[in-house]
């Protein structure tokens, strides 16, 4: 990542406490108080950037322009500055192990001037004399942003989170004290980064940038050179030249999703309520249960609704379905459904049933065969861009873990936001080849719901 940046041509940073007067959220202006220099020299484009940011904001940057160290001291200067009682400030990497490798030792580095500042390694942050704290955080645990107030955050890599987090989580928490937002990263893919950031672009209230390498001046350009021998035009026009063309790179169904825009099978896909509704569930036990509704039509196969959530129970996921008012057929589960819990000793598959949802549990197959299933899938699916729009997003970002060491992708994938929507969409294709080629082999049973 990002490496401590001085220049010597450039005075250290130097901003000052508060006094308790005015108000000043991003920490444009000075407040009256002890002069603090911290040791942060920032580049003419990173002070442009400190100075133009609004209340909300996306900044798409190339690989090394800098945008952890921008970040922090954004956080640390809006942080010293703020006149508000108890400052919350926090910092949001995809995953609390990146966060801390990422940012929690500049953190500590550029607070190391600021007289009795507190910092609690276990927790990843700081309290600063004013009463203002400043905290790492991990979007893999998004609950525990919920309750919480939020005078600003820094979403680094937003397109590597569940799109959902700022809508559902941290939004309502920026709501009482009017607090800000930053995005940003580099691109991967027109994921919930890219989607962000074409919404801001024509919101007039959001602060948008993109700040090529070819543009900065930042890397040299027999540096360039060189990156540009070893990677292929499309991995560096992502990395450097900031193009959300490029798929995610080990993207499993990237490819097939954007041949699917390419063919327009991503519009407007309504219900049809002469045909059964299916779904194929994700189970989560700590984190989220992901939930496609589809409907097969011939060849065709309808995918109608998706629907994700974290911290809820299995009436919540039942009484979901029954809101929407649809004539159900199955309901895949994963094989794990049938396995008793060592609390109670009932299953979930045995739960959902005394909830009047009958389930269909699908045999345990080997990753690889599941993805297959759905790479034949993908040709013949059309999606409602709005009702599977999260949906959509995992199945872009479902990627092959990559082992920097060896320099190459490994058989399995990795584990994040994206896993729940992919592993259950794995599920729907199971179960839709199983309908279709071995419907008349299925044991008979009731349709969805009991009666």
């Amino acid at each position: 990542m990002d490496g401590i940046e001085q220049q010597d041509a450039e005075p250290a940073e130097e901003t000052q406490g508060r006094s308790g007067e005015g108000r000043d959220r991003q920490g444009s202006g000075r407040q009256e108080g002890p002069l603090i220099a911290l040791p942060y020299r920032p580049r003419p484009l990173q002070q442009a950037l400190h100075e133009q940011m609004r209340r909300f904001n996306v900044v798409v940057c190339h690989r090394r322009f800098g945008k952890t160290v921008l970040c922090v001291n954004h956080l640390i200067r809006a942080a010293v500055r703020c006149p508000a009682p108890r400052p919350r400030f926090a910092y949001l990497a995809p995953t609390y192990r990146q966060a801390k490798a990422v940012a929690w030792d500049y953190l500590k580095h550029f607070t190391g001037p600021i007289p009795g500042a507190q910092r609690h390694e276990g927790e990843l942050r700081v309290d600063l004399p004013n009463g203002a704290r400043i905290t790492l955080l991990g979007a893999d645990n998004p609950d525990a942003l919920r309750g919480l107030y939020i005078d600003g955050i820094v979403f680094d890599e937003y397109g590597q989170m569940a799109p959902r987090i700022f809508g559902e989580v941290v939004r309502p928490a920026l709501s009482d004290r009017q607090g800000w937002a930053v995005f940003i990263g580099t691109p991967q893919g027109r994921n919930g980064f890219h989607e962000i950031y074409e919404t801001a672009r024509l919101d007039p209230d959001w602060f948008t940038a993109l700040h090529r390498a070819s543009e900065t001046g930042l890397i040299a350009e027999e540096e360039l050179a060189a990156a540009r021998r070893i990677m292929t035009p499309e991995e560096y026009a992502q990395e450097f030249e900031c193009s959300f063309e490029s798929a995610v790179a080990g993207s499993y169904y990237g490819r097939l999703i954007e041949e699917a825009v390419a063919q327009t099978r991503i519009g407007q896909v309504p219900y049809d309520p002469r045909l059964p509704v299916h779904t194929a569930w994700d189970l989560g036990m700590d984190d989220s249960t992901a939930i496609w509704f589809a409907q097969a039509a011939g060849a065709e196969v309808r995918l109608i609704g998706y629907y994700e959530a974290s911290g809820e129970g299995l009436e919540h996921y039942v009484r979901v379905l029954q809101q929407r008012g649809y004539v159900y057929g199955e309901h895949w589960l994963p094989h794990d459904a049938e396995v008793r819990e060592l609390g109670t000793g009932v299953s979930r598959i045995e739960t959902l049933a005394s909830l009047g949802l009958k389930g269909r549990v699908l045999p345990a197959l080997r990753i690889e065969d599941g993805v297959n299933a759905a790479r034949l899938l993908l040709p013949r699916c059309w999606f409602d861009r709005e009702a599977c729009a999260a949906g959509i997003s995992a199945l872009r970002h479902y990627r092959r873990d990559y082992d920097e060491k060896l320099r190459a992708y490994r058989s399995r994938p990795v584990h994040d936001w994206s896993s729940h929507g992919a592993d259950a969409f794995r599920y729907l294709s199971i179960g839709l080849a199983q309908l279709r080629d071995g419907a008349r082999a299925l044991p008979k049973r009731d349709r969805g719901w009991v009666v």
